[in-house]
């Protein structure tokens, strides 16, 4: 007879599956459109803030991931992801109302980045626990795609209103009403949300874990629920033991998410840089369109080969910045027009960047035991935060050269861990998240 947690990895994809990909992939949506909102309306409402406030932002972000990421692995994932989005609600509600207020953009905004920070660990670690093994990956990677694709239509929607309206203040309060509907949608299906059998059995709750476990694969008796499948570990105590997967780790994801910022969202308000300001809603477009791709190209090849994905992300990722590094000096000082080459290359090297991330992700969710899963995604993310932070503070100071030849070293030292990892990392795809903490 089978254990609940083989019931769960050997389960075929069944419609509570779609339910939960459907629930986590519009919080993904929902997670890209609200991010985007500070890079949209600073250009417009507080250029001279720009550091400021994206910087407030991205610490918030690192807040949120550490606390409430913590909070998912002692409470659970189901609490926390939606105390989360009451969070982001409050605080776009608010927005609404004083959105022409510099202070209130930057706290608002901020208090919306510490809700999506916060729902890293709660998502991840529920598709990790919950989805059958063999479809994990895609489940990952497809879900946090739509981050980028909820990008890409605020950003669309940005340019849509700004074609048909004049008047800065309607394309303003347009982009915010359309953000809180995309949230009412996106909220809807939270509160079905299922809780992961994998932490109920972990904190003694064996009777809702089994149910939880029969809803899902379908059956009623035709599995056997153990005390525990693992044992419980401190946090501290994961460092000594998975030093070479964090350490892989904390690199990639660094690169990834600071690389994304960069040449998603914050790449226009470089100084010096070829495109000025304005081009913010179509950098935001056009790079998270290219993302977008990206996820859907992977789809092949992320339940297949964990380590391949995430070496073929990063060189790929380190030519593409080379080559926007390039083009944009030829568009700044050359004697040619080169802006469709530009945002060409653009799309193209944010392709491997959700390559990355995917992979990443992935790695982030299954490599590490139940009862720490959330906390150290967490942990994770909130190296990002912060690192993006410094790069942020720093950015007024350097031209966009410098800001762009950053981003290609930055990729450089993601493909150095990548081949680590390729080299003396483990293969994780189709395996079980039980078998994984053990090797």
């Amino acid at each position: 007879m089978r254990t609940y947690t083989e019931t769960l990895d050997l389960s075929a994809w069944r419609r509570p599956h779609w339910e939960i990909f459907t629930i986590i992939s519009l919080n993904y949506l929902l997670d890209g459109v609200m991010f985007s909102i500070a890079p949209l309306l600073a250009g417009l409402l507080a250029p001279n803030y720009y550091s400021f406030i994206f910087a407030a932002n991205l610490l918030s972000e690192t807040a949120g991931a550490i606390l409430l990421g913590a909070l998912a692995d002692r409470l659970g994932r189901r609490r926390m992801f939606l105390f989360s989005l009451t969070i982001e609600g409050v605080a776009l509600i608010l927005l609404i109302l004083t959105y022409k207020n510099v202070i209130a953009l930057t706290v608002l905004t901020s208090l919306m980045t510490f809700g999506i920070g916060g729902e890293f660990g709660s998502s991840y670690s529920a598709l990790a626990e919950l989805m059958p093994k063999r479809h994990r990956g895609k489940a990952i990677l497809l879900s946090t795609n739509f981050w980028n694709i909820g990008s890409a239509t605020i950003a669309g929607l940005a340019l849509v209103f700004k074609s048909i309206y004049l008047d800065v203040e309607a394309q303003l309060q347009y982009l915010l009403f359309s953000s809180l509907g995309m949230l009412l949608v996106a909220g809807l299906g939270r509160l079905s949300f299922p809780e992961s059998p994998r932490w109920l059995v972990l904190m003694g709750r064996m009777q809702e874990a089994e149910k939880v476990v029969s809803r899902l694969a379908g059956v009623t008796e035709n599995f056997l629920m153990k005390e525990r499948d693992e044992e419980k570990i401190k946090l501290l105590d994961t460092f000594p033991r998975y030093a070479f997967r964090l350490a892989v780790l904390g690199i990639v994801t660094i690169v990834q998410y600071v690389t994304y910022s960069m040449m998603a969202y914050y790449a226009p308000y470089a100084p010096g840089f070829a495109f000025g300001i304005e081009s913010a809603p179509i950098i935001i477009f056009i790079a998270n369109m290219g993302a977008s791709t990206g996820g859907i190209l992977l789809i092949p090849l992320i339940d297949r080969a964990r380590r391949w994905a995430t070496l073929l992300s990063f060189l790929g990722g380190m030519i593409g910045s080379l080559s926007v590094l390039i083009l944009h000096e030829f568009a700044s000082k050359g004697p040619f027009t080169v802006d469709d080459a530009f945002y060409s290359a653009l799309f193209i090297t944010l392709i491997f960047s959700e390559w990355a991330w995917a992979s990443l992700s992935a790695l982030q969710s299954e490599l590490f035991p139940t009862g720490v899963r959330s906390s150290i995604i967490g942990l994770l993310t909130g190296l990002t935060g912060m690192s993006s932070a410094i790069i942020i503070i720093i950015q007024p100071a350097i031209s966009a050269l410098q800001y762009l030849v950053l981003s290609s070293l930055l990729w450089f030292a993601g493909l150095l861990a990548a081949l680590a990892w390729y080299l003396k990392g483990i293969e994780s795809a189709d395996k079980s998240v039980e078998e994984l903490i053990k090797q």
